[in-house]
């Protein structure tokens, strides 16, 4: 019923800036959460910044002072900054919304390198 549209990924040097988008198509939802995930080849899922609908954040402490996650309604952005290697991942998008549950995104890819 609820489909995530990603979008924002790609290739960025190292120093580089990106900003990722995920919106909830077709109407406003009542959305208690929102949150961005990350998955880099041979590794596990982390997560890497969340928002609440009270306007509480979390950051990995991993990208604390470079990644800035926001909201407006239906979407969620992620405000990458000085992006590093290390950095490079499928990045996807989750939200939890208010009497349907969680839903996820199918991920993009950002790769950083010169």
């Amino acid at each position: 019923q609820v489909q995530l549209v990603e979008s924002g990924g790609g290739l960025v040097q190292p120093g580089g800036s990106l900003r990722l988008s995920c919106a909830a198509s077709g109407t406003i939802f009542n959305i208690y959460a929102m949150g961005w995930y990350r998955r880099a080849e041979g590794k596990t899922r982390e997560t890497v910044a969340r928002i609440i609908s009270d306007g509480t954040t979390y950051y990995a402490d991993s990208v604390k002072g470079r990644f800035t996650i926001s909201r407006d309604n239906n979407t969620v952005y992620l405000q990458m900054n000085s992006l590093k290697p290390e950095d490079t991942a499928v990045y996807y998008c989750r939200m939890n919304i208010a009497t349907l549950g969680d839903y996820w995104g199918k991920g993009v890819l950002v790769t950083v390198s010169s």
